[in-house]
């Protein structure tokens, strides 16, 4: 698709919401991490910086001992939370690559925020992909793509679309979503956020419109989180965290229940990933050590 395409897609829907600041946020994480030598780091992310504003970037050179400080005071309220995030990064991304040697022909990323998967993973430029996420923030995404290569990719499309308040899946259908090719759906840091509803709505769409083979990557947490009845100390500041910046937990899956969750709504060969799982799977040799969130797991699952 052409650029005028793109910016016909992102005009469907009219803003709801003011930017997100917790993409930003998740873009820190990943800047932080990529600033690691190659053989520490576990996720690297080259186009995650251009995606801070100004003054974040300003204040993080300026004064390194108060972003220190603060990355600390965060650490100590939930420990091995930012390092569960580049866990969730590394560990989707190599689901994408592991389904584009598989062959994908699309990839759908729900609540895309400043995701840069379309741009730097190899293969995907053969890919039809969809990134979704409300006006105003893909807005600023738009413009950021345009000043890192100087006009959109032909392989992506921009889908707004506030999740849980519009029909997603008719924005994505108007937008050229092809439910007979083989998709990926990615849900990076969302579901949390949207009501059991939406969450149902969404994955029924993806169970009754995808191709052979389809799959699913998201993660998640305990219920006990989101109805605060988690007794660990670090699920209640968490919950308390999210709810001080204006947001609040919406969505979790009971302990033990994602496979039964999941295959009641029309998925399969489930694959329920633990902290414990992708701790041993990344966190290693130099990294051996760091502390990973044991509230936050990944599911991998492909459509029936």
């Amino acid at each position: 698709m052409q650029e005028s395409n793109n910016a016909k897609a992102i005009e469907m829907s009219k803003a709801s919401k003011g930017p997100s600041k917790t993409a930003e946020t998740i873009a820190m994480v990943r800047v932080s991490e990529s600033r690691k030598p190659e053989d520490e780091r576990i996720c690297y992310d080259s186009y995650a910086i251009r995606f801070i504003s100004k003054e974040v970037l300003e204040f993080t050179t300026r004064n390194p001992e108060k972003y220190r400080a603060f990355v600390a005071q965060n650490e100590r309220l939930v420990p091995g939370a930012g390092n569960s995030i580049v866990a969730r990064v590394r560990y989707f991304d190599d689901v994408v690559n592991s389904s584009v040697g598989d062959g994908l022909e699309q990839l759908v990323i729900l609540g895309a925020g400043y995701d840069t998967r379309a741009y730097r993973i190899e293969g995907l430029k053969n890919v039809g992909i969809f990134e979704v996420d409300q006006l105003a923030t893909q807005k600023i995404k738009v413009e950021k793509i345009k000043e890192i290569f100087g006009s959109l990719p032909d392989h992506v499309t921009y889908v707004s679309v506030d999740i849980g308040v519009d029909e997603l899946g008719q924005r994505l259908l108007e937008s050229g979503y092809d439910r007979s090719r083989k998709t990926l759906f990615i849900l990076e840091g969302l579901s949390m956020y949207l009501p059991p509803e939406t969450v149902d709505e969404t994955l029924s769409f993806i169970a009754h419109n995808s191709g052979r083979s389809s799959a699913i990557v998201f993660d998640y947490i305990p219920q006990a989180v989101v109805d605060g009845t988690c007794e660990l100390e670090a699920g209640k500041n968490w919950r308390k965290g999210v709810m001080a910046v204006g947001e609040s937990f919406l969505f979790g899956i009971k302990e033990g229940g994602i496979e039964t969750f999941l295959t009641q709504r029309g998925f399969s060969k489930v694959k329920n990933v633990t902290s414990e799982d992708y701790r041993k799977a990344y966190f290693f040799g130099k990294n051996d050590g760091r502390a990973v969130n044991s509230l936050l797991s990944f599911a991998h699952a492909v459509v029936e």
